[in-house]
């Protein structure tokens, strides 16, 4: 019970840290590959990252017994949040970003406190885990484009494509993680888990800004039931079903001031989403925005 307390009373006073430190410069920073020292990241690893992640990296550090969802194991190099195509290694900025970020709803707390240098040397730490960091190369990042226009239009594909690559048998039709598989959903490790609950906030595992959320539908979340949809959606597919997910969070959102007014207007006319959903929602679906009517013409 002592750890126990001693890890809550770290992590409750990194998270005020987190917010109170660090420049504005510093909430930009980024870590150039192999920026880190191992070496020097030893000390830092044990001095804060020990207790839960262990001494030998593996998630069994002495508070792991207390942490849902477990802390996580190095020693397997496989990371949810990623730039980098699904099935590879992530960057040194990809970690670097995590360390930093920290994880909501986990006991991963933000480490923006620390130095970046003691942070880029966790990061080489971290890797001396794996072996894989020596016979492998981090996988090339993804390109994101432009995101396109959040429009009524753009949110309606996007709702069509949260039933049609069935992402609510997952998060639940209204993205509350309550669809019919999340119950049985479960890790690399066969340990249970949980989908993401869109309706708790607006921040998630990997970000909290669209583009975090692209890259996640992307790249998928390693180690998790989470795919990469790299092979079934186009870009533009993609920035519209993140503005759709926008809209199931309790957010003043560019989405949710645009997708508020129409469905409020139109509810009677969407169609359902979920397992009593049509066989297919087409794009021509009465949902659809009315076209503009062309202005009147008048006689010469």
């Amino acid at each position: 019970m002592k750890a126990q307390t001693r890890l809550m009373t770290v992590l409750a006073v990194a998270g005020l840290l987190a917010m109170t430190s660090g420049s504005a410069a510093d909430l930009g920073a980024q870590m150039a590959q192999g920026a880190g020292n191992a070496k020097s990241g030893e000390a830092s690893y044990k001095r804060y990252c020990v207790g839960c992640h262990g001494p030998q990296g593996d998630g069994r550090g002495e508070n792991a017994q207390w942490i849902e969802p477990k802390p996580r194991d190095f020693t397997e190099a496989l990371f949810k949040c990623r730039s980098t195509p699904t099935g590879t290694l992530p960057t040194d900025n990809d970690l670097f970003q995590a360390v930093t970020r920290g994880f909501v709803t986990t006991n991963m707390p933000p480490w923006r406190p620390l130095t970046v240098d003691t942070r880029q040397n966790l990061v080489a730490y971290i890797k001396t885990f794996s072996p894989k960091w020596r016979s492998q190369a981090p996988g090339t990042p993804i390109t994101i484009p432009a995101e396109t226009p959040v429009t009524t239009a753009s949110i309606l594909h996007g709702r069509q494509l949260f039933q049609r690559v069935e992402c609510w048998k997952c998060h639940g039709p209204a993205g509350r993680a309550d669809g019919p598989a999340a119950s049985t959903l479960t890790d690399s490790k066969d340990r249970p888990i949980l989908p993401y609950n869109f309706s708790t906030g607006t921040r998630f595992k990997c970000g909290s800004t669209n583009t975090d959320m692209y890259r996640v539908i992307m790249t998928g979340l390693d180690g998790t039931p989470m795919p990469s949809f790299a092979d079934q959606l186009q870009p533009n597919d993609t920035w519209d079903l993140v503005h759709f997910l926008r809209t199931l969070q309790p957010a003043h959102s560019p989405e949710s001031v645009v997708w508020t007014p129409y469905r409020q207007a139109h509810a009677s006319e969407l169609p359902v989403l979920g397992a009593d959903a049509p066989a297919e929602i087409s794009p021509t679906d009465s949902a659809t925005p009315p076209p503009t009517p062309a202005p009147p013409t008048t006689t010469p």
